[in-house]
């Protein structure tokens, strides 16, 4: 007879995979001491309860129309963003070191971005090929002499990381233009608290409530003369974008307007939202639309989606946009190996934190070495994102190496190559049980003529497919809840663990 597993220990016969870094355990099994906490409260549960709180959290989503679309799905219809009840949890001593580093790449890149729109000073002395970034596809020249509004082009970046084998942070990509996510992981926080009072309240966990405030507190900085809620808006391409969600979870949750470009209107090169009380002024716009469709004017006729008139505005210094138009050139995946030198061009520091060795294939060694080693590496197209344009050699049928083989000739500025990561792995609730799946991090950062903030955590991201290591939620990926924990003597703010 089969043994009943429905109430056993729920860890009972979790094995991290050999040579990978495992969230909770050593290789022996025995928990990291900063998750030994949430292994033992969980461990109390049993199978039979955890499974009850899975349903509950599930249904709470399903509920909440917690939602994201796949552009790739004929279908067209709105997915649930997969869940899963165990948390990441991080240790203040190893976020304390990756907030530092965030910062201080976030910093470089606005710098970087300032300069090649304007003196191009990282480009005369070489520290960057002048051809990587003036022919690349994000970088627009009828931006260069427009300065950003506040002087920040990053307001929100979106940067991920990963664990390799000796758990170290790393970074893999950055986002500068319009980084998604967030508002999952607000979401996240909000259903573990629900299903999992207890533990959460035992856990010391730092808490990610204070972003929408902190949002709107650096948009509002960035306003030709300050902006407040009134002024604020969240723009949108509207209710078929994989993200509307997103948007919509925002602006209410900053108390801004949610507007699409037809809201929208030019006068005397300002910017107004049309309104049942007549014109009023948009100081800020936190706009969700990428740049080729702002404004017909300026780039793309055909769209229907943006504002006419609305980059004259910004280039008059009239409205903010967050992100600044043409960042594309900053995370384009042919710039990232240069990021480390930008850190010491501009801001005399090393880097904080390490990055994955990268093949530009651009330059001739660098692709006649990823030619010859496609089958050990991941090759990645610059410029696309959710795991689309992506090359997995180790996995890859010899028709897929051909295929990207032919790509790489045709055109090798497209392409990168960097050796496949044996990411870290998290338990995860699978049909049979816990297992190790593998993750990755977005953390998010804030940057405001204030100052610059970030989120304590960010989106972890979980391959839910055994064997995967395609996180993305349009590859079939999920997420968890992120805990960075309190230093040891710190304690929630009086009234947090209420909330």
């Amino acid at each position: 007879m089969a043994r009943d597993l429905s109430d056993a220990p729920l860890f009972g016969g979790y094995t991290p995979l050999v040579d990978t870094w495992d969230e909770f355990f050593t290789p022996d099994g025995t928990p990291h001491p900063h998750a030994g906490t949430v292994v033992e409260q969980l461990e109390r549960l049993g199978r039979r309860e955890f499974r009850a709180r899975q349903r509950l959290a599930d249904a709470t989503f399903l509920r909440g129309g917690i939602t994201f679309s796949v552009y790739s799905d004929r279908r067209g219809a709105e997915r649930i963003f997969p869940f899963d009840l165990i948390p990441r949890v991080i240790d203040a001593a190893a976020w304390e070191r990756v907030e530092r580093g965030l910062t201080q790449r976030v910093q470089a890149l606005n710098a970087f971005l300032a300069d090649v729109y304007d003196e191009q000073r990282i480009l005369a002395e070489g520290v960057v090929p002048a051809d990587f970034v003036l022919g690349a596809k994000g970088y627009l020249k009828e931006m260069r002499g427009v300065r950003a509004p506040g002087g920040v082009r990053v307001a929100i970046a979106g940067i991920d990381l990963i664990q390799g084998p000796d758990g170290e942070y790393v970074v893999l990509e950055d986002n500068a233009r319009t980084p998604s996510g967030v508002s999952y992981v607000l979401e996240n926080r909000a259903v573990m608290k629900k299903v999992f009072p207890g533990v959460f309240a035992d856990s010391n966990v730092q808490s990610v409530e204070e972003y929408p405030l902190r949002l709107v507190e650096s948009l509002g900085s960035l306003g030709p003369d300050g902006a407040d809620h009134e002024s604020i808006a969240v723009l949108t391409p509207g209710v078929f974008n994989s993200a509307y969600f997103e948007h919509s979870f925002l602006a209410r949750r900053m108390g801004v307007p949610l507007v699409e470009g037809r809201d929208l209107f030019v006068d005397d090169d300002h910017v107004y939202a049309k309104t049942t009380l007549g014109p009023r002024r948009i100081d800020v716009l936190y706009r969700r639309l990428d740049d080729p469709f702002l404004d017909p004017e300026a780039f793309r006729k055909d769209s229907l989606l943006g504002v006419p008139g609305l980059v004259r505005a910004y280039a008059k210094g009239n409205v903010a946009l967050a992100n600044a138009i043409g960042n594309g050139v900053a995370d384009d995946k042919g710039i990232y190996p240069f990021v480390p030198d930008m850190i010491r061009f501009y801001l005399s520091e090393e880097p904080i934190l390490r990055q994955v060795e990268t093949y530009v294939c651009a330059r001739e060694e660098d692709r006649r070495y990823v030619q010859e080693n496609l089958s050990s590496l991941v090759v990645k197209s610059v410029n696309e994102a959710g795991g689309y344009g992506m090359l997995i050699g180790p996995q890859a049928s010899r028709r897929e190496l051909a295929e990207f083989r032919a790509k790489i000739d045709a055109d090798p500025r497209n392409y990168i190559a960097q050796p496949r990561i044996e990411l870290s792995t998290c338990p995860t609730w699978t049909r049979k049980g816990i297992a190790p799946r593998r993750v990755d991090l977005r953390p998010y950062v804030l940057t405001g003529a204030n100052g610059t903030w970030v989120l304590p955590g960010g989106l972890t991201r979980v391959a839910l497919v055994e064997g995967s290591y395609v996180v993305n939620s349009s590859q079939g990926g999920g997420s968890k809840d992120t805990w960075v924990l309190r230093g040891a003597d710190a304690r929630p703010p009086e009234g947090e663990e209420a909330r």
